[in-house]
């Protein structure tokens, strides 16, 4: 059977992660998690649930340059390999994420005090990170 696929929207202060199901079929947002906090959470969230890749955003500026955040985001990256090295690091462009969170958030008709929650951005966020990997997957399997 395979494993989850868990996505990661890394920022300095706050991540949002969101997982598939176990057979890889939706995703769902997880949870927001301080990210001075995000291995021991991640560590233990393996420990319950078979993950086999995790997807982290690239970020970039719109000429594609990379933004500030990847200062943070790559030392990240390479810990992570360095924790799970049995398990698949994909990466996917998270450019648009946070705005066409903050959209969807506004079509699902969330109230403005809703909307200012930023772990809820991030969890969308994530969600569709993992959304965007998902689709690149399955459309080359097609």
């Amino acid at each position: 059977m395979m494993g989850r696929i868990m996505a990661i929207d890394y920022g300095k202060v706050r991540t949002g992660l969101a997982v598939t199901d176990p057979v890889r079929i939706i995703a769902t947002a997880l949870t927001t998690v301080d990210t001075p906090t995000l291995l021991p959470y991640i560590k233990e969230y393996c420990a319950r649930e078979e993950v086999d890749i995790f997807v982290v955003g690239i970020a970039k500026h719109m000429d594609n340059s990379p933004s500030e955040s990847m200062q943070y985001i790559e030392p990240f990256v390479k810990q992570l390999a360095k924790t799970f090295p049995d398990k698949e690091i994909a990466r996917v462009d998270e450019r648009f994420t946070s705005k066409m969170a903050f959209q969807t958030m506004i079509d699902s008709g969330l109230k403005k005090k809703q909307r200012r929650d930023k772990g809820m951005i991030d969890q969308i966020a994530a969600t569709l990170i993992l959304q965007t990997y998902m689709n690149t997957i399955n459309n080359r399997t097609i």
